[in-house]
């Protein structure tokens, strides 16, 4: 059951998530104490709102650097936790926990050493390959996120993500693209023409919103 002063702090997260402004929204969520707010976002994953979903995740980032900043144990914690969540021991499905990760270990240079190579595992059909093709967007997403500020050019991470291109799924189309060009900038030569010219409109998080975009303005 659910204590009231749960449910009051669940409601404010969710009209935090709602801000317009990202920058605001993260300044009121310092305002919630670290282990108060990290259980609203958890919850926040399995929203029927794409928006809440995403937002949460990003805000789970910025959580968990500001608890690694003095507290790096308990940063690792939350990692474990969004890993267990992953688990089909854990009994749930994982929602955000990619997204999550990605968002985390951008954000923390430490955290992304230990775990970078857990990361890149969900989308390593040799690796712990998430099966579920929802969870593969997830997969997609978060390593695409983590790219943005470590780009990498091993050949092996290009080579696992090109064969996504190829999905019969336009998101995961979308999201592999925009992780291959957020690893390197030349990967570009290694996508087909068809993907580079291809129209179909997805729904795209540009880190607060989102909106459709097409796949060729990836």
């Amino acid at each position: 059951m659910v204590k009231p002063h749960g449910r009051k702090v669940k409601k404010k997260v969710r009209e935090i998530l709602l801000y317009k402004k990202r920058d605001q929204a993260l300044e009121e969520f310092k305002k919630i104490p670290d282990q108060t707010l990290a259980g609203p976002l958890f919850s926040s994953f399995y929203s029927m709102d794409d928006l809440i979903r995403f937002r949460s995740t990003v805000a789970m980032g910025y959580l968990t650097q500001r608890i690694a900043q003095n507290r790096l144990e308990d940063a690792r914690i939350i990692l474990r936790r969004l890993m267990w969540n992953l688990n089909d021991e854990s009994g749930g499905i994982g929602w955000g926990s990619v997204e999550a990760m990605g968002e985390i270990l951008k954000l923390n240079k430490t955290l992304a050493r230990e775990f970078e190579s857990i990361l890149f595992s969900y989308i390593n059909p040799e690796g712990n390959f998430l099966e579920h093709e929802m969870l593969q967007r997830g997969s997609l997403w978060g390593v695409g996120t983590y790219l943005e500020t470590y780009g990498r050019q091993e050949k092996e991470v290009t080579a696992t993500l090109l064969p996504f291109l190829d999905s019969k799924d336009p998101v995961k189309r979308g999201y592999a693209l925009r992780a291959l060009m957020n690893m390197d900038r030349e990967n570009r030569k290694l996508v087909p023409e068809h993907i580079l010219k291809e129209s179909t409109l997805i729904l795209f998080f540009d880190g607060w919103d989102i909106s459709e975009k097409k796949i060729s303005a990836i």
